[in-house]
């Protein structure tokens, strides 16, 4: 059948056209493809490609390339997405594995995926359901103002800047630091609130309004804000690759805007597999030239929603098996690791 044929010369002008950024001609695609036939072949079957707006001709005796639904045959068309190198899958479990708290798991993330890929990456982080408290610090900043630090039983860490009605000494502070989180420890929010006359009897009453304080900061901390929040990298990528782009102003300024990124995982409707947005088909006009390849990881069930996002926007012109398969193995690796 001729049409496993044309598909051959898709796959040929896609690749060669990912590897040179060049028009694909038919000669290149005999030489470096062993599809069989001859160029006068490989001719034919590009303009039914071309008439089937699978490729075009980007200006007179220019070989062709791909359209976005040229790529986005390709894409349907892999049987088997090229795997990690073994160094890059060493490189994934290192670069978690020395990761400080919750936070710094989702920046190593999202760097690590925008450097195997060489495009802007995008992590989500999961909506956050109730945290207890795992520990927390006070440091004294100047007169009656203290940091607060809160680590939670998912190792998220926050921070608040209380104003104090007491100035406190070095000793006050160690005092409240260690009958804190004897008090507190394990406890949600609305239990930290209740448990406050429980810390105000080991304290001496001087202190009695910095409890009330400090728990109500506390347990501030540990609710969730309700608010979605990403971590981005690899701008630096995008921008070397503005030839692919007629305008890459548009792209970037989406990408600058939270929202749109947030809406963007929200509509792509994931599953655990890899979803592929290619140009036009990305709702949002600013990525009409670009392409999203996303997929899922999954949270501990203490953290809320356990399934979030992560991915990866580029242009149109990329190496598709390579980068889905990137950001599946990220996806699974940064789950393996939530869910330890």
């Amino acid at each position: 059948m001729n049409d496993d044929r044309r598909l051959g010369v898709l796959r040929a002008i896609v690749t060669e056209y990912v590897h040179t950024r060049e028009p694909v001609g038919s000669k290149v695609i005999a030489q470096s493809h062993d599809l069989g036939v001859s160029s006068a072949t490989i001719r034919n079957d590009m303009a039914l490609l071309e008439e089937a707006g699978l490729i075009y001709q980007p200006h007179t005796s220019a070989g062709r390339v791909p359209t976005d639904k040229g790529y986005r045959l390709f894409v349907d068309s892999l049987s088997a997405l090229k795997p990690m190198s073994d160094p890059e899958r060493s490189a994934v479990e290192h670069f978690l594995e020395d990761s400080s708290n919750l936070d710094d798991v989702f920046v190593r993330t999202v760097r690590l995926l925008a450097q195997v890929t060489h495009q802007v990456a995008v992590v989500e982080y999961p909506t956050l359901a109730l945290q207890t408290l795992k520990r927390v610090e006070i440091v004294d900043l100047a007169a009656t103002n203290v940091l607060v630090i809160v680590v939670t039983d998912s190792g998220r860490v926050s921070q608040d800047t209380i104003e104090l009605r007491t100035q406190l000494t070095s000793g006050d502070i160690a005092v409240l630091r260690e009958k804190l989180n004897a008090v507190f420890s394990a406890l949600g929010p609305d239990q930290i609130l209740g448990s406050v006359e429980a810390l105000k009897a080991l304290l001496e009453m001087r202190l009695h309004d910095v409890a009330d304080a400090l728990a109500q900061s506390i347990a501030r901390l540990l609710r969730p804000s309700g608010e979605s929040k990403i971590v981005m990298a690899g701008m630096s990528n995008l921008a070397r690759g503005a030839v692919d782009f007629h305008d890459i102003a548009p792209v970037l300024d989406a990408l600058e805007e939270q929202v749109v990124l947030m809406r963007l995982f929200s509509e792509l409707q994931l599953d655990d597999d890899v979803h592929v947005s290619i140009g036009a088909e990305n709702e949002h006009d600013a990525l009409a030239e670009a392409s999203v390849v996303a997929s899922t990881y999954h949270a501990p069930p203490r953290s809320g929603d356990t399934r979030a996002h992560l991915g990866i926007v580029g242009p149109t012109r990329m190496d598709y098996a390579r980068t889905m398969a990137s950001v599946r193995a990220v996806a699974a690796y940064l789950s393996r690791y939530l869910n330890r």
